[in-house]
C-alpha cells in the first residue's frame, strides 16, 4: 500500500534530540568528555562576568559551538549560527534545544572574545589532559616538537612598504622584506618561505609539543614566522615540561632544530635532545656539523623518538584537512593562537574516546 505523502509532517514532535543521535554516534563520548572539563571550569567562567547586567551566553555552550566549528571545519561564525538553527545534531551537542533561538554572529563573536581574554582556551586544554581518564594516557617523560606554517587572512597585495610609498597593486620586481614592508590588513603577519623554490606568503607559525605515548597534543603557541621562531619555541614549552615533571626528559624533533646554540639550550632546562642529525651538504659544497654525536645517538631511545615524533604530522594533518588551521580567519597573534588551541584540543578530544576503554 502506498504511503500518504504530508509535506512538513506534523506541527509538534514528542522525540527529544537525545533520542535522535544514535547511542553509537562518536560525538556521544566527546560530549561526555567536554561536559565533564566544563563542570570543572565553573568558576573560571565565573570570574568573567559581573554578577548584575544582561545574561550574555553561556560559556558553556560557546565553548561547545567553537568545538564544533572545529570538529566540522565551519568556515565562519555565521555559517556555524546558521548550522546550529536547523542541526539538531549540533543543538544537541551544545545543549540547545529545538525551540530555543541561535545567537546573533555579532554577539557571538564578542563573546568568544571574553574567552579568549581569560585564557579558557589554556584553562581547558589543562583541565582536559589532567581528566582522570585522560591522565593516565600521557608520558611525562617523552616528547616531540614541530612547528607549521598557518596562512594569514590577508593579501599579497596588503604587504606594503613602512614609509607609504606603493598602493600595493604592483609589487612584480621589487624586493619586499618584513623589515621594510607590512601588511595592512594583518600588520603582525610576516612574509615567510616554507622552502627553498616554494612561494612566500603572509603568515604565522603554529608550535606543538605532543607526548610520545599516545600522540596527544599537550602544549601550543603561535609566534610570527622567522627562522628561529620554531627552536626558540621549543625551548619555552620544554622548560615548562622538565619543571613540571621534576626531571630530565627527552624531546624528538626533526633537523631544522639540529644547531649548537638551541641543543646547548636544551641540554641546560634539562632536555635530552633527540633531534635528526643535520649533516647535509650545503650549495657551497662544505658539509654541515651536527650538533648532535654519538653520544646521544647510541642509546635505543633516539630511535625510539625518531620514529614516534613522525606522529605529530597527524595533529597538524587533521588541524589542516579537517579543523580550521590550514588558513586562518582572524587576524593577530593573540586570536590566532586562541583557534590554534582550539584546533589542538579538538584533535584530542577526538582521539581520546578510541584510546580509552568503553
Amino acid at each position: 500500500m502506498r504511503g500518504q505523502f504530508r509535506d512538513q509532517g506534523g506541527l509538534f514532535s514528542y522525540v527529544s534530540p537525545e533520542k535522535r543521535v544514535p547511542v553509537t554516534h562518536p560525538l556521544r563520548r566527546v560530549r561526555a568528555l567536554v561536559r565533564d572539563v566544563l563542570k570543572e571550569m565553573s568558576r573560571s567562567f565565573a570570574a568573567l562576568y559581573a554578577r548584575e547586567g544582561r545574561p550574555s551566553i553561556p560559556p558553556e555552550q560557546l565553548l561547545s559551538a567553537l568545538l564544533l566549528q572545529v570538529f566540522y571545519g565551519i568556515r565562519s561564525e555565521r555559517q556555524l549560527m546558521e548550522q546550529l538553527d536547523y542541526n539538531l545534531l549540533y543543538r544537541w551537542f551544545v545543549g540547545l534545544s529545538p525551540d530555543d533561538p541561535v545567537w546573533v554572529p555579532t554577539t557571538f563573536t564578542k563573546n568568544r572574545d571574553r574567552l579568549q581574554q581569560g585564557d579558557v582556551f589554556q584553562k581547558f586544554m589543562i583541565r582536559l589532559l589532567n581528566h582522570p581518564q585522560v591522565k593516565p594516557l600521557l608520558s611525562d617523560e617523552h616528547f616531540s616538537v614541530d612547528g607549521t606554517l598557518i596562512e594569514a587572512w590577508a593579501s599579497q597585495k596588503s604587504f606594503r612598504p613602512k614609509d607609504g610609498s606603493g598602493d600595493g597593486t604592483n609589487f612584480h620586481g621589487q624586493k619586499r622584506k618584513n623589515e621594510t614592508h607590512a601588511s595592512t590588513t594583518d600588520p603582525q603577519s610576516r612574509l615567510y618561505r616554507k622552502a627553498a623554490g616554494r612561494e612566500a606568503k603572509l603568515s604565522y607559525m603554529g608550535h606543538v609539543t605532543m607526548e610520545n605515548r599516545h600522540g596527544l597534543a599537550v602544549a601550543g603557541m603561535v609566534t610570527q614566522a622567522n627562522g628561529t621562531a620554531e627552536r626558540r619555541a621549543s625551548e619555552a614549552m620544554l622548560a615548562a615540561k622538565a619543571k613540571a615533571r621534576g626531571g630530565r626528559i627527552t624531546v624528538g624533533a626533526d633537523k631544522a632544530y639540529d644547531t649548537a646554540d638551541h641543543v646547548a639550550n636544551l641540554r641546560a632546562i634539562p632536555v635530552t635532545a633527540h633531534v635528526t642529525r643535520n649533516d647535509s651538504v650545503t650549495k657551497t659544497g662544505k658539509r654541515r656539523t651536527s650538533a648532535i654525536d654519538r653520544r646521544t645517538t647510541r642509546h635505543p631511545g633516539y630511535a625510539i623518538s625518531q620514529t614516534r615524533r613522525a606522529m605529530i604530522e597527524c595533529i597538524f594533518g587533521w588541524g589542516k584537512q579537517h579543523g580550521t588551521m590550514r588558513k586562518t580567519k582572524h587576524r593577530g597573534i593573540a586570536r590566532i593562537a586562541a583557534d590554534f588551541l582550539l584546533n589542538l584540543i579538538a584533535y584530542n578530544l577526538i582521539r581520546i574516546p578510541k584510546l580509552v576503554a568503553p
